[in-house]
C-alpha cells in the first residue's frame, strides 16, 4: 500500500506548463477541531451533498471498498461557480487514520488528490495536493486561454469547502441554529444541463 508521503513525493515530479491541461492546486485549510473531527467528515463522502452543496451537488458510492476506505469508488457530479459541470470519479488509493488519505480521480480530470492532516495545538491543519490534467473537452480545448479563470473557480470551491466545514463541525458538535451552508451558483440544472454538462 503506498503512503502518503510517498504519494506526495509522486506528485512532485508532476510538471505543468502553460500548453497543457495540467493542474496543481495546493489548498491549506485551518480549522479548530481535531485532525479525527476533520478526517471524519471528509471520508463521509455520503454526506459531502448535504454539508459542501456549493460544489458537490450528487456523490454516490459505486464500491465500499476495503475496512478503512482503500479502494473505495465514489462517483461525483460537482461545480463552482462557473456554469459548467463535471462528472468524475475517484478511487481511494491510501489511507491512514487520522494523519490523511489519497485518491485517484478519472472522468472529466484524471490525478491524483492527497489530503494530509496535522494536529497544531486545538487547530487542524488540512492540506490538500490536488493534480489533475483536464479531460472534459471544454476544460481541455480552453486551458491555454483561461487557466488563470478555472484556478479561480478551483479556488472558490476550497473556500466554500472551508465555510462549509467549519459549519459542519458546529452541527456535528450538536450547536443549535447552524446557518445552512452555502449553495450552488449558477442552478446546476440551467437549460437541462444542456450548456453545463
Amino acid at each position: 500500500m503506498q503512503t502518503i508521503e510517498n504519494q506526495l513525493e509522486a506528485n512532485a515530479a508532476l510538471a505543468v506548463t502553460e500548453q497543457s491541461s495540467d493542474y496543481i492546486f495546493l489548498t491549506t485549510w485551518r480549522v479548530r477541531a481535531s485532525c479525527e473531527e476533520v478526517y471524519r467528515i471528509l471520508e463521509d463522502v455520503e454526506s459531502l451533498a448535504e454539508w459542501w452543496p456549493a460544489v458537490y451537488l450528487d456523490v454516490k458510492v459505486r464500491e465500499k471498498g476495503q475496512p478503512g476506505g482503500v479502494g473505495k469508488l465514489v462517483e461525483l457530479f460537482t461545480k463552482g461557480w462557473l456554469p459548467y459541470s463535471l462528472r468524475w470519479q475517484f478511487r481511494v488509493t491510501a489511507a491512514d487514520f487520522p494523519r490523511g488519505f489519497s485518491l485517484q480521480a478519472l472522468g472529466d480530470f484524471v490525478g491524483t488528490g492527497v489530503w494530509e492532516f496535522r494536529q497544531d495545538g486545538e487547530y487542524c491543519r488540512a492540506t490538500y495536493d490536488w493534480r489533475i490534467s483536464a479531460e472534459k473537452p471544454l476544460l481541455k480545448k480552453l486551458t491555454w486561454l483561461l487557466r488563470s479563470i478555472f484556478s479561480a473557480n478551483h479556488e472558490w470551491a476550497m473556500r466554500k469547502g472551508l465555510e462549509s466545514l467549519e459549519l459542519e463541525l458546529r452541527r456535528r458538535r450538536g450547536e443549535q441554529q447552524v446557518p445552512p451552508p452555502p449553495k450552488p451558483t449558477f442552478p446546476h440544472n440551467f437549460l437541462n444541463n444542456k450548456i453545463l454538462e
